[in-house]
């Protein structure tokens, strides 16, 4: 049995499913699993479309890759380009007795290796990072996206597993008519290689950027749509005569020219604009915020579960959450026996910079709060405990086994 994952993003791409893939994919290489990828091709001439890499294969197909910076009619060619090329490969690749694990970029993924599957006699798990048609229906308000629903729902109860990252998203599965034999909950981990951090292992960026002796507040990411940034604006602003707290976001993303735009509008000297770091460098980049922020659209939460706090907590940094108070981040966060942060709605701008200014003003604080951030992160597990589970669940005796236990029955 071999295990083919379909992802649009795999080394050495960066975004963080490619992260998430390449870690587990390899993992589960080292422990004599064969295991494919199915991925989209960087249209670089020192990349091929096809090798074996650390004992992964890895396929790359041809297709659009940045005409997504030209809007939403670009990222759909995107997307439809790499949906296509991708189907197509996993068509002639796919053999009886394989598995078959769909990821969610490009969204609806898991609908035509569905399809495949079943043509090819496979098996299919859906790992979802994100669930859409919902979230582009809340983002874009476009209600007529309802209709891919029931197709959607169909392919998942048929799968013969889904995985979501947490327990608002396995909800979403479950309202869809999964049953919960077949729905696990596997929590995303860090980044190889993140570990607690020391202030000083940030020295060197700090100086870099203008930030000695700065409390940084900063925000490490994808600055997309479904983030709720413009709150930090607004806290940014109420601190600005604070001179020792500094603003800094680190990422690219769909929101970044309209952010930059609108602090220069308020003239908000306090906020840095930063791109995204290699992965080689993210734990300095992440060491150097002394808390992280990390947001959520209303109406998102139940759809997606933020990577970045994963992150976050393996380096042991504080997290302010702004979003909604409900959900499953939220809870994560301020849990009682091992809150790592603070959570606060949208319009909460005066407690938020209230608590920023406090944790700016106690060190002790911010070090108590980034142990429980610690433990957190080493709760959630690494990529090799995941490879663990996934390889003990994905073997062909586990998989003829008339039941399978929950790869992790809750978040933790």
């Amino acid at each position: 049995m071999r295990a083919i994952f379909i992802n649009r993003f795999y080394w050495p791409d960066e975004p963080a499913t490619a992260q998430l893939l390449t870690d587990l994919a390899e993992a589960l290489a080292a422990r004599q699993l064969a295991v494919v990828v199915i991925t989209s091709h960087p249209a670089s001439p020192a990349v091929p479309a096809a090798e074996t890499r650390r004992g992964v294969r890895i396929l790359r197909v041809r297709g659009s890759r940045w005409a997504g910076r030209l809007g939403l009619v670009g990222k759909a060619a995107d997307y439809g380009s790499f949906y296509v090329a991708a189907l197509w490969r996993l068509a002639l690749t796919a053999q009886r007795g394989d598995l078959v694990v769909a990821m969610t970029d490009p969204p609806l993924l898991g609908v035509g290796a569905w399809v495949i599957a079943g043509l090819r006699r496979t098996r299919l798990v859906h790992w979802a990072q994100d669930i859409y048609p919902e979230l582009a229906i809340e983002l874009a308000g476009q209600r007529w996206l309802r209709v891919f629903r029931p197709l959607r729902n169909l392919a998942w109860r048929r799968a013969d597993r889904c995985v979501t990252l947490g327990a608002d998203m396995a909800a979403v599965f479950a309202e869809a008519g999964v049953s919960g034999a077949k729905l696990s909950v596997a929590p995303n981990w860090a980044p190889a290689g993140l570990t607690p951090q020391p202030a000083r292992s940030a020295d060197a960026l700090r100086t870099a950027w203008g930030l000695t002796d700065k409390f940084v507040v900063a925000y490490s990411g994808n600055l997309g749509r479904v983030h709720d940034l413009t709150p930090v604006l607004a806290v940014a602003e109420a601190l600005r005569d604070e001179p020792r707290i500094a603003f800094v976001f680190i990422g690219a993303g769909a929101q970044r020219g309209a952010l930059q735009a609108d602090a220069s509008r308020r003239g908000l000297s306090n906020i840095q604009f930063r791109p995204p770091q290699p992965r080689t460098h993210l734990a300095a980049a992440l060491a150097l915020g002394d808390v992280h922020l990390v947001t959520l659209l209303p109406g998102c939460a139940r759809y997606v579960f933020p990577s970045k706090l994963a992150g976050v907590a393996a380096v042991g940094r504080p997290v302010v959450f702004i979003g909604p108070r409900d959900s499953e981040i939220a809870r994560l966060v301020t849990a009682p026996h091992r809150a790592f942060g603070y959570a606060f709605d949208r319009a909460d701008t005066a407690a938020i910079a209230a608590a920023l200014r406090t944790l700016a003003q106690d060190p002790a604080a911010c070090t108590r709060l980034g142990s429980a951030a610690a433990g957190f992160a080493a709760a959630t597990g690494t990529a090799a405990s995941a490879a663990a589970r996934w390889h003990a669940w994905l073997a062909p005796c586990e998989l003829a086994a008339p039941a399978l236990p929950p790869l992790n029955s809750a978040s933790p």
